[in-house]
């Protein structure tokens, strides 16, 4: 079955997590993903064991404390009596110590625990991202890309710091507290139960509110940092067309957008503690009245009352911490979703179980009845048949949008054909693994990216093991050799994210540097001479006729001065080939290509004149 790249595959995935009417995810839902961070956790089980052991503790120490308060009111308080008060307070001193300890213990443990996690789903992410198709990087924003990997996975280190103890601690102390209740007194216990059905209803209402909101707050801020992302790294082109007051007032729908979902998310949020407090208040009212009747009657003692008073409010705080974390858990479960999205995207088609290494590529390159289309239904290319022999260059001529990139990505295997065979030096490119075949190929782009680190780290970023001197080769080679010596520490000077201090040019004589230190057996040059000037364009020409040697080179330029001394010229139009030859030969043609060379011709000698 043909291969479409990443794009098929987003769209799948997209379509098999259908949303409902109110927005909420219905493939993956909260318990899934709560049980795959829980797959996170479980590889630390001795150091979890540890936790809720503490947790254990401190639920009891909690528990028992209240208790020797109210045993020690009818001990000593009511009968008046002194002897063994002393160990009573030395008891609470130890118990409510303990407390503290375990408390501190669980909480150290618990950190090591959650930072190990996102620290795996981090590294697990970022892994993926480097397993994903080049059409996958295409159709995101890279800010929203970004926030994934930072607030999404911050949002989940924060819930694991706090929720996961605190769930634990409260159910508990909960269960807990309510034995102890239902042992001192049920009729009592029965009494503390009426505010919780009002607390599961004000819950609910509540809750099934803010989880849809927080992961409306999530998308909302994914976008907004991938339109931060895309203004500053497009600064001059706002600038230039001065459209800053688009870009702010653009800038300002987004945040309002988000202010927005954040301000509801957190509103009813904070309905919560208001109305925990509100219904822990009246519980304790209840039992305080109830109690106090009781104790008239000779029904309860005054310890057991104020046993019950603390108990209450030991009862319902569990409740309070319980929906508050499960907000916490909410935010975090939204992050942590759109983490798996990610994960879960299918990787860059691996190799088939056939496909081999090939070592020492010698550059015969043929295109075999080949079509492709980027979208289904259509055909970005078709038919395309032509061969590039060993250390011959090829020139991809046409204008924009008809297909000379495609072939460029057909070959690099960043897409499959769909139908047709691209064969290198004789064997199926499928039947070869993609490693091998892009290490040894070279690229010099239009836009040279340049990693932010020194020169001398970003040339041999073409070639890892590469010596000082072999580096220096590379960049004498590249007509780059001298415009570094005349920065201030030469090969050292380190580079901004921005690559400030260098021109157009020089970035692309670096990137040439790259590609010869790398030594490939095919190289692809993507417009490396556009947008520079005549002198740099004559030092970049230069440096590729040295590049050019002995490498089946494809070239694709829009200067068709560039390419007269390319060995075929293929000329495409509409993903068709139309015309294929030598520049002599095309012209003799005066077809599509003669036009085309004339007229930009006519324009030079204009622009001369």
């Amino acid at each position: 079955m043909p291969i479409r790249g990443g794009e098929g595959r987003v769209l799948k995935k997209q379509k098999e997590r259908k949303t409902d009417q109110k927005g909420n995810n219905t493939a993956r839902g909260i318990v899934p993903t709560v049980k795959r961070i829980w797959s996170y956790l479980a590889d630390q089980r001795r150091l979890l064991i540890l936790v809720l052991l503490m947790v254990v503790a401190s639920s009891a120490f909690g528990l028992l404390g209240p208790f020797l308060i109210g045993w020690g009111i009818d001990e000593y308080f009511a009968t008046e009596s002194t002897d063994g008060f002393i160990w009573l307070l030395v008891g609470l001193g130890v118990v409510y110590g303990m407390h503290s300890i375990s408390l501190w213990l669980q909480s150290y443990w618990m950190i090591g625990i959650a930072q190990k996690t996102v620290y795996t789903m981090r590294k697990q992410l970022f892994t993926h991202f480097h397993k994903l198709s080049i059409d996958f990087f295409n159709k995101r924003q890279h800010g929203e890309l970004m926030s994934r990997v930072t607030n999404d996975i911050e949002n989940v280190s924060v819930t694991l710091n706090s929720s996961v103890i605190q769930i634990f601690s409260s159910v508990l102390t909960l269960v807990g507290t309510l034995v102890v209740m239902i042992w001192l007194s049920p009729l009592l216990t029965l009494v503390t139960m009426i505010i919780v059905p009002l607390m599961f209803m004000g819950m609910k209402w509540i809750t099934s509110r803010t989880g849809r909101l927080y992961k409306e707050q999530q998308r909302r801020l994914g976008e907004m940092n991938g339109y931060i992302e895309e203004t500053i790294s497009g600064q001059k082109i706002i600038k230039s067309f001065s459209q800053e007051t688009k870009v702010i007032e653009e800038f300002r729908k987004k945040n309002k957008q988000l202010k927005e979902s954040g301000y509801w998310a957190q509103t009813f949020t904070g309905f919560i503690p208001k109305l925990m407090n509100m219904l822990n208040n009246l519980s304790f009212t209840i039992v305080a009245a109830v109690g106090g009747y009781f104790a008239l009657r000779g029904y309860v003692s005054i310890g057991t009352i104020v046993i019950f008073t603390e108990y209450s409010r030991q009862f319902t705080r569990p409740l309070n911490d319980l929906s508050n974390q499960f907000n916490t858990l909410l935010s975090a479960v939204a992050g942590a979703d759109r983490v798996f999205d990610i994960i879960d995207t299918e990787e860059e088609a691996v190799d088939e179980k056939e496909a081999a290494p090939l070592h020492n590529i010698k550059g015969k390159i043929e295109f075999k009845d080949v079509s492709f289309s980027y979208e289904k239904g259509g055909d970005t290319v078709s038919d395309l048949k032509f061969k590039a022999e060993p250390g011959q260059s090829v020139a991809l001529v046409g204008p924009t949008g008809a297909g000379k990139s495609t072939i460029i990505n057909l070959i690099s295997r960043f897409y499959e054909p769909d139908e047709g065979l691209i064969l290198i030096d004789g064997y199926d490119s499928k039947k070869i693994t993609r490693e091998s075949l892009r290490t040894q190929m070279g690229f010099v782009l239009q836009d040279s990216f340049l990693f932010q680190g020194s020169i001398r780290e970003n040339i041999r970023y073409g070639r890892l093991d590469a010596t000082d001197e072999e580096v220096e080769q590379a960049a004498k080679a590249a007509n780059a050799h001298s415009f570094i010596q005349r920065l201030p520490v030469g090969y050292d000077t380190v580079l901004s994210q921005d690559d400030a201090g260098i021109s157009q040019g020089q970035k692309q004589l670096l990137s040439i540097a790259r590609a010869i230190l790398a030594d490939p057996s095919i190289l692809i040059l993507d417009e490396a001479t556009s947008s520079i000037d005549t002198i740099t364009e004559l030092k970049i020409q230069e440096a590729l006729q040295h590049l050019l040697k002995g490498r089946t080179s494809f070239i694709i330029a829009h200067r068709l001065n560039t390419i007269k001394s390319a060995d075929q010229i293929i000329v495409i139009e509409n993903g068709q080939i139309i015309e294929k030859g030598s520049h002599d030969e095309l012209l003799v043609q005066e077809g599509f290509y003669h036009n085309l060379y004339t007229s930009q011709l006519e324009k030079k000698m204009l622009m001369n004149y």
